[in-house]
Parts: C-alpha cells; structure tokens; sequence
C-alpha cells in the first residue's frame, strides 16, 4: 500500500515558491512518499521542470489538480501536461463562491462529461469541499448530483475524507457508492477540539483504518494527503503523517506488495 501515499503539493505551496520545486520533490522523496499530486506550484512555474524533479526522484504524478478556467479554455495545454507528469488523472479541486448555485453546477458537471467523453483516455474527477453540501439540485446535495454513480456520468469521485467530517458526514458511510470510481481520495485528518481544523494524518478524529480498507477492496489508487493549513513547518506535518499512514497501512494487514 505504501506505494500508494501521495503528498498533495498545495501542503507545500510556501515551500515550493522559497525553494524551488525540485529541492521539495527530493525533500518529499526521501522522506518516503511516492508520488505527489501536481497543484498549486509557483506562478510562473516551469512545467519541464516539473517533470525533471519527478524522474530525477522516481516520484509518480497522483494526478492534477486543474482550474475549471483551465478546462474549458486550455484542455490541450491541460492534457500535454499530464502526458508530461505521466499521468491521466484531471481533477476539478474548487468551485469559485459565484458558481456555487444550481445552475452552474448542472453547466459544470456537463462540461466535464462531455469532456470526459472526448477525451477518453483521461479521468475527470471532482475533489469537495464542505459548501456542497449546502446546495440542493433537483432534491440532493450537490456533491451527490456530481458523483452520482451512474453509467453516463463520467464524472469521477476524489472525495476529500476532512471536509465530509466537517459537513456531518460519516466518511466511511459517504464514500461507499464509489467504488471502483475512485481513483484518487483526499486523506486529512480534524482536531479533537473546538476548532475542529486540519491536523497530521492519525493525529486527530478520523477513524483511517477503514478507509484504506475500503480504499483496498474499492480500487483506490492513490492515498493523497493534504494538509491545508499547518500550525507546525509543513514538511514536518506530512512526515508526521506519513509515518502514522505507513503504521496503519500495516494495520490493515492489506498491504499491496
């Protein structure tokens, strides 16, 4: 399974315009991860140099995190550049606070079907947050109406563990409907107190070991941590969460050899 873990860059973000994304890609390479998932890099970010700091660390690419600008007006540059990282995973992380009505979600989730359609050697997957479960589209939540498992929806899940504790929902329960449909789930863990924030994976609330069960049975192919904000430096919080990952994934005594 440890061939598994992803760090998700935007931990890193700060880390990656101070130092440089190569020296942060050796960092997270020796402190044991596989792969990285490619988002927020530096503005003016050198995509060739991306792809040099993953094959000079044997990292792999867990897919791209991709504006929806970038989607509709720029999916040929989106798809070289996963061809360039070696992967085939496009993933909508966010949608912006003016789009986050009925309407624009029925748009967006045709956008990305029809995409999907076209472009059939790639996935096209959809990352929440907490505020979709504040939106009702035709009597369920938008996050339901996106990643509804049928066989003409091509919109594929990456379902982030934190932000469904924070809406009320139990993780395990939510992400049942989505087996084999997705490749790529978002592990953070929440605080054990008031604030209920983000914390170091197996240091606050979440109940991990059943996910990587169920991640194990329901073809999950990538674990990607993301921490999004620290209060310690945040390449100590992904190791921290590392290591509590590579203990539980001896737990679940799955391991994928």
């Amino acid at each position: 399974m440890e061939h598994k873990f992803a760090a998700q860059l935007y931990t890193v973000r700060e880390e990656l315009k101070e130092e440089g994304i190569r020296p942060v890609f050796k960092k997270l390479k020796e402190m044991g991860w596989a792969g990285v998932q490619i988002s927020a890099l530096p503005t003016d970010y050198d995509r060739n140099e991306v792809a040099l700091a993953l094959k000079e660390n044997g990292l792999q690419a867990a897919g791209m995190h991709v504006s929806l600008t970038r989607i509709k007006n720029d999916l040929d540059g989106v798809l070289r550049e996963a061809d360039l990282y070696g992967t085939k995973d496009i993933i909508l992380p966010f949608v912006t606070e003016d789009l986050r009505k009925p309407e624009s979600y029925k748009e967006i989730k045709e956008i990305l079907n029809e995409t999907a359609k076209r472009e059939s050697e790639y996935r096209f997957s959809y990352h929440n947050h907490a505020f979709e479960f504040e939106i009702d589209i035709d009597g369920q939540e938008a996050l339901r109406y996106m990643l509804d498992p049928a066989v003409d929806n091509q919109v594929l899940a990456e379902i982030d563990v934190f932000w469904l504790k924070k809406a009320g929902k139990d993780p395990l329960t939510y992400i049942a409907p989505y087996a084999n449909r997705m490749p790529i789930i978002h592990l953070k863990d929440m605080t054990n107190d008031h604030r209920q924030t983000f914390a170091e994976v197996g240091e606050g609330i979440i109940d991990f070991i059943p996910i990587l069960q169920w991640g194990e049975r329901n073809g999950v192919e990538w674990y990607a941590v993301e921490q999004d904000v620290c209060e310690g430096p945040p390449l100590e919080c992904l190791e921290t969460s590392l290591r509590n990952l590579k203990k539980f994934a001896k737990q679940t005594g799955q391991i994928v050899r």
